[in-house]
């Protein structure tokens, strides 16, 4: 199409209906079909589906590119809308609204065998677009397809169910909603609901979605398959293991566009850990190409496996990988091995049984949300053998966004003897005297350790997981970035890229 004669886009003004079903900008939209072959353009066989159409956006861009390149095969113009929307676009909206909004985005009416509706071969009102409410199929109190939790989505018909469709059917199912025989979608593509609330409440999770999404479309088997989601799988996550194993193990895979900070995609939004869309390219096995955003601009592209011998999880920063390699070529044990799980001393971190003042009877630093008190030693469930020992504490929950440079980690904490904390903290490490202690301390607020952290965590909460690349040090001297980078051999350039991704802390405090 000819952008001089664009028009502003409506699209580029609706607010998101949640964090977890989130409107896709037209630009980005545009950005990520440039993925594509070329020739598919000119292609009148090819075929679309968007199984999670929202504002009908991935279909509409679509249509414009097909009716620019369709346009010698089929001069008639409403010839070519007519096939172009009958029998190349398909879509699966995700509510009721979605799919009015669909339609009106694609075929300008919210009926597609309306009056205004561009097409004019459509016999009922869905066309192409279609919605069907469904309930979830209930097996021991979840969803057998999504996992969803009966006790909270087991509704009301007039309410929301979230029982999206495309993962709540099976692939034949699917083909069977469009009514046409021997259908075939050769590209699928979209922006899936992320995940699903499993019932609320400061300790509650979320159900990842996007990974049922991407997996039930592979079943389909089509040429293509392009979907923008959460980057948060690269280092796994609940419920994510598995995928991430086989998102890696997949050499189809032939390009990820990866953006850590959200707001480069979705203007206003903040998904802790940032996005990422990629292209799964059935006939294809190849290097991915991997290419690293920032600000909005392209700053590094890459070709290199998704996983590095002897690591099990996706490095993002193609810039880190030489720097990850010269650490672990010296083979040295990691904090991973080290710091404590969560919930070190077995207290939730709304636990409230404890004095603002030590008294007789409680009279053991409790570290929790908001400050310290003092609490029983009867009360704590697990690990007593270390109330009586130094630890270094670091907050669950790091500083924040996704903004560069980053700052990990808050401040450590050191938690002299006859204390403890609730799971608002981890244990970093127990030391035995006041030189270990200051050096720990002194080394987790260099940039090389909390860089060596950043390369595995990328939601807001630190798991013991996120230190497994983090070399342990001997404690009994001094260490400084400078020290640390002669160690591992890091070249200037090197130096450069952690000093760009990780904001210096104040070693006074």
């Amino acid at each position: 199409m000819n952008k001089t004669n664009y028009n502003p886009d409506v699209l580029t003004c609706i607010a998101n209906l949640s964090n977890d079903e989130v409107f896709t900008p037209p630009n980005l939209v545009n950005d990520i079909l440039d993925l594509l072959p070329n020739e598919m353009w000119s292609d009148k066989n090819t075929t679309f589906l968007d199984p999670v159409s929202k504002s009908g956006v991935f279909l509409r861009e679509i249509a414009k590119r097909l009716m620019e390149g369709l346009e010698k095969e089929i001069p008639d113009k409403q010839e070519r809308i007519n096939h172009i929307f009958t029998k190349q676009i398909f879509g699966i909206a995700i509510t009721e609204l979605t799919s009015l909004l669909s339609r009106r985005s694609v075929y300008c009416s919210k009926l597609a065998n309306g009056k205004y509706s561009v097409c004019n071969e459509f016999k009922d009102k869905q066309g192409n677009i279609i919605f069907n409410k469904i309930q979830h199929t209930w097996k021991n109190g979840k969803c057998e397809f999504c996992g969803a939790s009966k006790e909270v989505y087991n509704r009301d018909d007039k309410l929301e169910t979230h029982a999206y469709q495309f993962i709540h059917k099976t692939p034949k199912e699917i083909i069977n909603l469009f009514n046409k025989k021997n259908m075939k979608f050769d590209v699928i593509i979209g922006n899936p609901p992320y995940q699903l609330s499993d019932g609320g409440g400061r300790d509650s999770g979320a159900t990842s979605l996007y990974n049922i999404f991407i997996n039930q479309a592979k079943k389909l088997n089509p040429r293509f398959l392009i979907m923008i989601i959460p980057a948060r799988w690269y280092s796994g996550g609940k419920g994510l293991d598995s995928f991430r194993e086989e998102m890696l193990n997949d050499d189809r895979i032939v390009e990820i566009h990866d953006f850590p900070e959200t707001s480069d995609c979705f203007p206003g939004l903040n998904i802790r850990g940032g996005i990422c869309y990629f292209l799964w390219s059935r006939d294809e096995k190849k290097i991915c190409n991997v290419n690293n955003y920032k600000s909005g601009k392209l700053i590094s592209r890459k070709e290199r496996p998704l996983l590095e011998d002897g690591v099990n999880i996706f490095i993002r920063h193609n810039d880190a990988v030489s720097i990850l390699k010269k650490v672990l070529k010296l083979k040295e044990k990691t904090y991973g091995d080290i710091v404590s799980a969560r919930k070190p001393f077995g207290l939730d971190s709304n636990f409230s049984n404890f004095s603002t003042i030590r008294t007789k009877n409680k009279f053991i630093k409790l570290y929790k949300i908001g400050g310290v008190g003092y609490i029983a030693e009867k009360d704590i469930k697990k690990n007593k053998k270390l109330i009586s020992k130094i630890k270094i504490l670091v907050s669950k929950a790091s500083p924040g966004g996704d903004e560069y440079p980053h700052k990990i980690i808050s401040s450590p904490i050191i938690a002299q003897k006859q204390s403890c904390s609730t799971e608002t903290y981890l244990i970093v490490d127990v030391v035995k005297n006041i030189i270990q202690t200051k050096n720990l301390v002194s080394y987790m607020k260099t940039n090389f350790f909390r860089f060596m952290m950043s390369l595995i965590k990328n939601t807001q909460n630190i798991s013991k997981g996120v230190f497994d690349f983090v070399p342990i040090q001997d404690l009994n001297q001094l260490w400084t970035d400078e020290e640390l980078y002669k160690k591992y051999n890091l070249t200037q350039k090197e130096i450069e890229f952690i000093e760009s991704m990780i904001r210096p802390m104040d070693l006074k405090k």
